[in-house]
């Protein structure tokens, strides 16, 4: 299916007007990046590039979507024509899949003609600041767990592509599994999930429940134990599963207070193998709270859905160069830098990472007494994917896996202080040699 129609009608606007003036052919650079972090927050983790380069493939005006553009009179016989060979012909580089980001610095540079690039600004916004933001609140619990498991649980929380997305990120960058089955079809992302609620209520007796589902499932499945009153609910567990039952979940209640209870209660009926596993409108700081009882994981959906109170990453699509000479807005308040750049993050000695580095592209670094790893990476050349290194595809499954892998080792080289919960500047500094025009 096309994704061409995934934009706004001024893109094509625009278009059909640069086509008239001839500025559709002019050689044109966009850079995508985010201008502040969304506040309190030490970095940003950009995720979502292997969807965008497979929605890329499809970006397509076929005869339904060229009908569809004239018949409502948003393009001319003219665009309709252009549009009918549409292909991206261009370059694209961008960070990889899972590494921080700071502000102000490029994640994306698309370079091509006007008009074949402007054309991507809503796909290349839309895919990135959504998921972007999921991973992003993603990595802080992922944190806030420290080496604990968590199941992402937002599916019925948004939209029902936007949870096959979220459930992506938030693999991304370090859940165990998802609820949704699609994300696990499609991504290879486990999936997980035994009852709710309602199977309980649905029977005669929570006993009734219980007997049923580990007759179904095993004494291996985690059972539900909150329905009516938990410490009651755990006896029943036990009682119905013997003491080798999985897991117990709590949703409801004092968390803190419940899991330590449960705990002791388990314990003393021969249990000492089941699993307490929390849910219940749980962020960074709810799962930070609980870091000092024995929970074995965790399940989020909201906080996670909407990226943890930040549902955008704040990424903006901005043309920073046209026929190689530097464009920019001088508008107060969105000022920018023109000119295409690089970025490089700078590691001590220790492998540490100090400082990003924007520079304007091609321009020659001093060594300093570490290491500069360059971050831009080569994504689309000439219009098709193009390979780095020995990665895999970045649009397949085991692409995701490798990215995965990428953000677990970048995200380790950061400092200290990109750990940290509570609110505070960006990890690191950011030095940007790129003169303001």
């Amino acid at each position: 299916m096309s994704t061409a129609l995934l934009t706004d009608h001024y893109e094509l606007t625009m278009l059909r007007a640069a086509l008239r003036s001839g500025a559709a052919f002019r050689r044109a650079t966009f850079e995508v990046f985010a201008r502040a972090l969304p506040p309190g927050r030490r970095f940003g983790v950009v995720a979502g590039s292997g969807r965008l380069l497979a929605a890329l493939a499809d970006f397509r005006f076929g005869p339904a979507e060229r009908a569809h553009l004239t018949s409502t009179g948003v393009i001319d016989d003219e665009t309709a024509d252009w549009l009918a060979d549409y292909r991206f012909s261009g370059d694209i580089d961008g960070l990889a899949e899972g590494e921080p980001f700071l502000p102000n610095t490029p994640v994306l540079v698309v370079e091509g003609t006007f008009a074949e690039c402007v054309l991507l600004e809503t796909l290349v916004l839309s895919i990135l600041n959504h998921d972007s933001a999921i991973a992003a609140a993603g990595a802080r619990m992922v944190l806030a767990a420290s080496g604990r498991p968590l199941i992402d649980m937002g599916s019925r929380r948004t939209h029902e592509h936007a949870a096959v997305a979220a459930a992506r990120a938030a693999y991304l960058v370090g859940f165990a599994a998802t609820s949704n089955l699609e994300a696990a079809r499609q991504w290879g992302v486990p999936s997980t999930g035994t009852a709710a609620h309602a199977f309980t209520l649905v029977h005669q007796t929570e006993r009734e429940a219980f007997t049923a589902q580990v007759g179904a499932l095993g004494t291996g499945t985690t059972l539900l134990v909150d329905t009516y009153d938990t410490t009651r609910g755990i006896d029943t567990a036990i009682d119905a599963a013997g003491t080798g039952l999985g897991a117990i979940r709590i949703d409801s209640g004092d968390l803190a207070q419940a899991v330590v209870a449960a705990r002791a209660q388990l314990d003393a009926l021969g249990a000492t193998g089941t699993r307490i596993l929390v849910s219940g409108d749980l962020d960074e700081h709810a799962i930070a709270r609980l870091a000092h009882v024995p929970a074995s994981g965790y399940g989020v959906g909201t906080s996670l859905v909407t990226g943890s109170g930040a549902p955008t990453a704040g990424f903006v699509y901005k043309l920073v160069e046209v026929d190689g000479v530097p464009v920019a807005k001088t508008s107060l308040g969105k000022v920018s830098r023109g000119g295409r750049k690089q970025v490089l993050r700078r590691h001590d000695a220790a492998g540490v990472a100090t400082a990003d580095l924007v520079l304007p592209a091609g321009a020659l670094l001093r060594p300093g007494d570490g290491e500069d790893r360059p971050l831009l990476r080569p994504l689309v050349r000439a219009g098709s994917l193009v390979g780095v290194g020995e990665e895999a595809d970045p649009t397949s499954q085991e692409g995701l896996r490798r990215a995965r892998e990428h953000h677990r080792a970048a995200l380790a080289a950061l400092p200290a202080a990109a750990r940290e919960l509570s609110p505070g500047a960006p990890c690191l500094p950011v030095i940007t040699t790129v003169p303001r025009s």
